[in-house]
């Protein structure tokens, strides 16, 4: 377990981690200073700490996972490149207006397996942030993304789409330059490339800026991230005319990984450490890279002809209701 350095950022739900990491940091300043050996007692604090994490995580709300997807210190798509890959080529530009930093696209290696990474990018300080748009990608973005996917079929080689946007951007600039189009003309490209896709929310997965790189063979998603047609705020300011109310629309919504396992939306959950990826990047990053792997290696032994029937099937299934007991 890691114990986040002091002045952390520690959510509402968080307050009694924040009295234990201060507790260690003082046990262990002690130790340093005064020479003196208080291990048992550090270790019987994190102990307790731990014990208190698990009964935080058990009654975790949907908002609470929310904010969890929102952290300041969860991992990145650039993080998990530093972390996972052996060897990453970044390729930009969509050759036809700009190089969208909100998506970050290359050639990747993980365990000697090669495949074209294309992920979202928020962006990890406020010069970064700002370039690349908070993680809303523009119409180039998209555009960018396809390119590289499409150079991926040429080579052959599988894809993994990590998805972190609030959603696409909204402006005017986006509108004009087709932004609706080329997020529908992903999902129509996407949907019969000739190669093994992977999709996995890694964070916040919301409205058409997650499906712009989310159609595949596997949509996946971790245990602490979510994915949704509109953000809890957007959706209380809506139906109640008050966004003070995202709690209620959280849960309604039904948007968190266990909701959307259970209902089909996504294939499966990745897990993350005790406390969310926030807390131990590098165990993430490795929970991650085994479920990747594991991924790829069984669409990567399928026939083209059968992945591609598999995929139009299950993207032919999606919405599907109940009415009166009858599935529609």
């Amino acid at each position: 377990m890691s114990i986040r350095p002091s002045g952390s950022h520690y959510l509402s739900f968080e307050s009694a981690l924040k009295d234990f990491d201060d507790r260690i940091r003082k046990l262990e300043d002690l130790c340093k200073q005064n020479n003196v050996d208080l291990s048992s007692e550090i270790q019987r604090q994190i102990g307790q700490r731990e014990l208190a994490q698990k009964d935080i995580c058990a009654k975790l709300t949907a908002w609470d996972r929310i904010q969890m997807a929102r952290h300041v210190h969860r991992p990145q798509t650039a993080d998990y490149v530093e972390m996972m890959c052996e060897d990453f080529i970044e390729l930009h530009g969509d050759r036809t207006f700009a190089d969208d930093r909100a998506i970050l696209s290359g050639l990747a290696q993980v365990d000697g397996v090669r495949f074209m990474l294309v992920g979202q990018h928020k962006g990890r300080d406020v010069h970064e942030r700002s370039i690349c748009n908070f993680g809303s990608p523009q119409p180039e973005g998209f555009r960018k993304a396809l390119l590289k996917m499409r150079l991926a079929e040429k080579l052959k080689l599988p894809i993994v789409c990590l998805i972190d946007t609030k959603g696409a951007a909204p402006d005017i600039g986006a509108e004009e330059r087709g932004q609706s189009q080329a997020i529908a003309y992903n999902l129509m490209i996407m949907s019969g490339l000739k190669v093994p896709i992977v999709c996995v929310v890694i964070g916040e997965g919301g409205s058409g800026g997650a499906l712009g790189i989310g159609v595949g063979d596997r949509l996946l998603i971790q245990e602490f991230a979510y994915f949704s047609v509109i953000s809890p705020e957007g959706c209380a300011s809506i139906l109640w005319k008050d966004a003070d109310r995202k709690a209620d629309a959280a849960e309604a919504l039904r948007i968190t990984a266990p909701e959307l396992l259970r209902l089909g939306i996504v294939d499966g959950i990745v897990p993350e450490p005790l406390g969310g990826a926030h807390r131990d990047r590098a165990a993430a990053a490795k929970m991650l890279k085994k479920t990747i792997l594991k991924e790829l290696g069984e669409l990567s032994a399928q026939p083209l002809p059968q992945l591609l029937e598999q995929r139009y099937k299950k993207l032919r299934a999606l919405g599907r209701y109940r009415e009166n007991g009858v599935r529609n």
